[in-house]
């Protein structure tokens, strides 16, 4: 049987029997594993991304100029970052301001000053965001994944059985509020559970931290909703059945990390 004749919940399952123990093995193995699976994501999320906004021929040294500086991030040790915080970010702030420079003074104004605008944004949007992973132990990152995969799953498969009252239609016409609720509260059962069985902290932590990451997980999903819907685009690739493309995949992921990474200064695990 072919894969466009499998339904939606099959495609999901399909998936999941793929990337799961592809994950485990990941986390188990750490360290390069780490590092190639998040230049993995970095290069396949940049290049989804670029696509809602760059279609034509002329754009694909813009894409590659944002791939490879995504893998600069991913690849620059976590220390130098660290130590000197401003830095990358201020280099990266230079190379798009003088990429934009010559583009209008030499290139007779191919790029527009948006276009440099939206590869700014995508650097912090995945690789910044992504490389977090590296200061996680497994655990944390066991942690991130499932609160992001059960919110999103729950509010899937709650949503789409019985729920019927929308939320921002004019965003994401499939999201229901009980599909909603229902992602949120799988994801405070999620993070409950972790600070019980290894956690340092009481109760009330937990909850607000599900609670946080449940909220941060939908508003992911709703952000690339838009973007697609202002770009006219049903999925942002075609590589995961059931899901579509990887942004598609990970878009609850995008936001969860920056919100969980300022929860880890508590020392929660």
């Amino acid at each position: 049987m072919s894969l466009e004749k499998l339904s939606s919940h099959k495609k999901r399952l399909l998936t999941a029997g793929v990337v799961l123990p592809a994950l485990a093995f990941v986390i188990w193995k750490k360290g390069v594993w780490i590092t190639l699976s998040l230049l993995l994501l970095v290069g396949l999320g940049l290049f989804e991304f670029y696509n809602f906004f760059w279609q034509e021929k002329k754009y694909l040294i813009l894409k590659l100029l944002g791939i490879v500086l995504g893998f600069v991030c991913i690849l620059v040790p976590y220390s130098w970052g660290k130590n000197y915080f401003p830095l990358p970010e201020l280099a990266l702030l230079w190379i798009c301001a003088l990429s934009f420079l010559f583009s209008f003074g030499l290139l007779k104004d191919r790029f527009s000053f948006l276009d440099f605008s939206i590869l700014f944004f995508s650097f912090f949007y995945l690789p910044v965001n992504l490389k977090i992973f590296q200061k996680l132990n497994s655990i944390e990152i066991i942690l991130v994944f499932g609160a992001a995969f059960v919110s999103d799953t729950a509010a899937y498969y709650l949503g789409t059985l019985w729920g019927k009252q929308k939320i921002w239609s004019s965003v994401s016409p499939k999201k229901t509020w009980l599909g909603s609720g229902g992602g949120l509260l799988a994801c405070i059962l999620t993070t409950v559970f972790f600070g019980s069985v290894w956690g340092h902290k009481s109760l009330g932590w937990y909850v607000l931290l599900g609670t946080s990451l449940g909220i941060a997980a939908q508003l992911g999903d709703f952000f690339e909703s838009a973007l697609k819907r202002k770009y006219g685009v049903k999925d942002s690739g075609k590589l995961l059945p059931g899901h579509g493309g990887i942004l598609d995949r990970i878009d609850s992921l995008l936001f969860v990390l920056p919100v969980y990474y300022a929860f880890s200064f508590f020392r929660l695990f």
